[in-house]
């Protein structure tokens, strides 16, 4: 099982990896695979299922589809053409993308909120399809956005989800388990075991820019968030606070009145800084969800700026330490909200950034991989529940506390030896069965909890 970090750390745009960037990535394929048919079609259908259905609206589902169809893509979107694109597009009920005829679409009568029929393979489905000019259906495709802006067609997801076609990594690991024995056969730190499996796919220039790119794009999202002021759009008329917060806390700083605690609302507000520009459509990376976006990012600026000693050049081995631990997470249960709850988000990226953490507060693999366990075993059974079907409330105060307790549970493994009575792979495991457990209500649909008991407007 190899999972590259460039898999779990995406360049793309918000409010939501498996709502946004997931469906524009599905169309995208789609249309790959119409450029490659034998004949031509002339119009476009689709269709939200599940949780793209229930919340589509409030996570612009339906936008990223559209936009997914006309050629637009997540990792180089462009919003300012995005806008002029969907003003023609509805003008003229056409989109264009490069290697196909303009093609037949009217969002409004092209593109329908399925929510009556939940597919099979997982919560977050959606079809598309291509018709003739008569308008009769010629060939359609299922995709999933299965969290995290990983998308399988339907064959895909029925032969298994982390099959891996490339050629075999020197470490590979399935198991938390197994990663501590390699470490402890070769003397590599998990940072090590990472960096070697990808440098088996890539050269070492590529994955060092691409790194610096990762940490670059955290970071001005940060800058961004803590610069900027006003109200989030989608109907909550939530208001920015991270800018407020940071200009505070600044001005507090030498006054020799603050308590330690403070510290806190430094965590926090880098954390909202980057869930304020997430719910704003902004550029994000996937940490490993869009969703939790906020956690790894702030825990790094954390570090960063408020521990002694601390380097821009530990940043690459925090990020593949994190990268290690959610590659776990993703192959032996889930980073989808819609599949497991916020556990699988919040959780997954607290435990994240605890590992990132700890290794490079020189931690042992054995206390990295306590680190991780700490911090996912105090977010199971999280819900998710976002009013209105926003990535608002309360995924982005959700962000700062994840961020508070990765720095806690890194700070506790290192005060220990590593040895501890759960392990990781039990409490990923125990995640995967709460999900199981959990009633759809409170799995991105906006069914149950906060989203029914907070007033919507």
């Amino acid at each position: 099982m190899f999972l590259s970090v460039f898999e779990m750390f995406k360049v793309g745009i918000g409010p939501s990896s498996s709502h946004t960037i997931g469906p524009m990535v599905a169309a995208s394929r789609f249309l790959d695979h119409l450029r490659a048919l034998p004949f031509t079609v002339a119009g476009l259908r689709a269709s939200l299922h599940g949780s793209l259905a229930f919340t589509g609206v409030g996570h612009a589902t339906d936008r990223a589809v559209i936009l997914g169809l006309a050629g637009f893509r997540a990792d180089d979107y462009d919003a300012q053409r995005a806008e002029a694109a969907l003003a023609t597009i509805h003008t003229e009920k056409t989109v264009s993308p490069d290697g196909l005829p303009p093609l037949r679409f009217d969002p409004v009568n092209h593109l329908t909120f399925d929510y009556d029929r939940i597919l099979p393979g997982h919560a977050n489905g959606l079809i598309l399809s291509a018709t003739d000019a008569q308008g009769d259906v010629i060939t359609t495709e299922t995709y999933y956005s299965v969290g995290g802006g990983f998308v399988l067609t339907e064959a895909e997801l029925e032969a298994g989800a982390d099959t891996d076609d490339g050629p075999p990594v020197p470490y590979p690991f399935k198991t938390a388990a197994e990663m501590l024995q390699m470490c402890a056969d070769t003397g590599k730190s998990i940072a090590e075991l990472k960096r070697a499996n990808e440098l088996s796919r890539i050269g070492a220039a590529e994955l060092d820019a691409g790194l610096t790119r990762i940490w670059t794009v955290m970071n001005d999202c940060i800058e961004r968030g803590l610069t900027t002021a006003g109200t989030l759009p989608g109907g909550l008329n939530v208001r920015r606070r991270a800018k407020g917060i940071h200009e505070a806390l600044l001005a507090e700083r030498g006054m020799n009145l603050t308590a330690p605690h403070t510290i806190n609302d430094w965590m926090s507000t880098y954390a909202m800084a980057v869930n304020e520009e997430n719910a704003a459509g902004g550029q994000v990376v996937t940490a490993p969800t869009n969703g939790a976006a906020g956690v790894v990012p702030a825990t790094i600026r954390y570090w960063l700026d408020h521990v002694p000693g601390a380097g821009a050049s530990g940043v690459p081995d925090f990020l593949l330490t994190a990268a290690a631990i959610g590659g776990l997470v993703k192959h032996n249960a889930s980073i989808s909200g819609a599949e497991c709850g916020c556990q699988a988000e919040v959780g997954s990226a607290a435990a994240m950034a605890a590992a990132g953490l700890c290794a490079v507060m020189g931690g042992t693999p054995e206390q990295v991989e306590n680190a991780a366990e700490i911090a996912l075993e105090h977010h199971l059974g999280m819900t998710c529940d976002p009013v209105k079907g926003l990535v608002q409330v309360p995924c982005i105060e959700r962000n700062g506390l994840g961020a508070i307790k990765a720095v806690s549970a890194a700070s506790l493994a290192l005060r220990g030896d590593g040895s501890h009575l759960v392990p990781l792979d039990a409490a990923i495991e125990t995640m995967r069965q709460t999900g199981e457990d959990m009633s759809v209500k409170y799995k991105e649909t906006s069914l149950g909890g906060l989203a029914v008991n907070v007033p919507n407007c």
